[in-house]
């Protein structure tokens, strides 16, 4: 592994992610993002918190704090591997790999309360999300086994 290589699931490809959204200013035009969002990679769990223009805090987390989550996106590890892999060597996501195809085809958005208002985030900051994780393509990412 090379030594600038980020181990995908893990809290430091996260923060990473994290600190080049909030370098990038082509994500502050998109608009605001207020939300919590999950990640479950298989038993693996973050908490990506998202205020107006940033993304504020990232963290690991455990099935419990997705009750407490607006949303949360969940995908098998060779599914997540996939859409990343997608996003590396076209730039961005393309047809198919998008969280909104994604979820289409699979329903990988979810809400552990029911409550929609909530659930109903993924879509509407689905455009900043997209982009949160299309910046994935400039990290130098290895996935773990």
């Amino acid at each position: 592994m090379a030594a600038d290589s980020i181990v995908f699931p893990s809290l430091a490809w996260f923060e990473a992610l994290q600190r080049l959204v909030n370098e990038d200013t082509a994500y502050r035009q998109i608009g605001t993002v207020d939300a919590a969002m999950g990640v479950k990679v298989g038993d693996n769990v973050f908490v990506v918190n998202f205020e107006a223009f940033e993304c504020r805090s990232v963290r690991s987390g455990n099935e419990y704090d997705l009750i407490n989550v607006d949303f949360f996106i969940e995908m098998a590890p060779a599914a997540w591997r996939a859409m990343l892999e997608s996003i590396k060597s076209h730039g961005g996501a393309e047809a198919g790999q998008t969280l909104v195809s994604l979820d289409m085809l699979h329903e990988i958005s979810n809400n552990a309360t029911g409550d929609q208002l909530r659930a109903d985030m993924f879509f509407r900051y689905n455009q900043s999300l997209q982009h949160f994780f299309d910046l994935s393509a400039n990290l130098n990412t290895v996935f773990a086994d």
